[in-house]
C-alpha cells in the first residue's frame, strides 16, 4: 500500500491510525458510498469541504457524511460575514487533491479547519486518506491534534 502525505504526517506525528481502501467509482463519490464500502455509518464518515470567508479567507470545513455545512453557522465560527464553498477548479490549487480526496491532514497549506461538534460523538471517525479510494480511520482528539482543528456546531440539523 502507497503512503499518502497524510499518513506520513500522521507517521510523523506518531499517532496511530488505520487505512482502509476501497473501490472507487468516478461517478459516485459521496460519503454515504464511501461510507457502504469501508462498513462504518455515513455519520462516522467525515467530509473535508474547502470554503472562503470575505474576511479570513480559505478554511476545511469537516462534516459528517450524512449533512451539510451551515455557511451561517461555519462564517461565525471562522469570524467572516460572509462564507461560501470554493468552486471545483479552486480545489486543487488551494489543497493539492482532488474531488473524493481532499483532507486537511497534509494538504498544500495549513488552512484553519473547523470540524463539526459531532466530531465528539464517536470513538474513531473516518477521513480521505488523501487520495481517492483510501480512508483513514483515527480518533477524533488525534485528528484534532494533527490538522490543529477547532470543533464547532457548523452542520445543517
Amino acid at each position: 500500500m502507497k503512503k499518502t502525505n497524510a499518513a506520513r504526517l500522521l507517521d510523523q506525528l506518531g499517532i496511530r491510525y488505520t487505512v482502509r481502501e476501497y473501490d472507487v467509482d468516478p461517478d459516485d463519490l459521496s460519503a454515504g458510498t464511501v461510507a457502504a464500502k469501508i462498513v462504518i455509518p455515513v455519520e462516522q464518515v467525515f467530509k473535508t469541504l474547502v470554503a472562503r470567508g470575505d474576511r479570513n479567507g480559505v478554511c476545511f470545513a469537516v462534516v459528517p457524511g450524512n449533512a451539510e455545512v451551515d455557511l451561517k453557522k461555519l462564517a461565525a465560527a471562522t469570524g467572516d460575514k460572509k462564507i461560501e464553498i470554493v468552486s471545483l477548479k479552486e480545489v486543487l490549487p488551494l489543497t493539492g487533491y482532488i474531488r473524493g480526496g481532499v483532507t486537511a491532514l497534509a494538504a498544500k497549506k495549513n488552512y484553519p479547519v473547523f470540524v463539526d461538534e459531532t466530531v465528539e460523538l464517536w470513538d474513531e471517525i473516518s477521513v480521505s486518506a488523501g487520495q481517492r479510494g483510501m480512508q483513514i480511520l483515527i480518533a477524533p482528539a488525534d485528528y484534532l491534534k494533527a490538522t490543529q482543528g477547532t470543533v464547532a456546531d457548523i452542520s445543517k440539523n
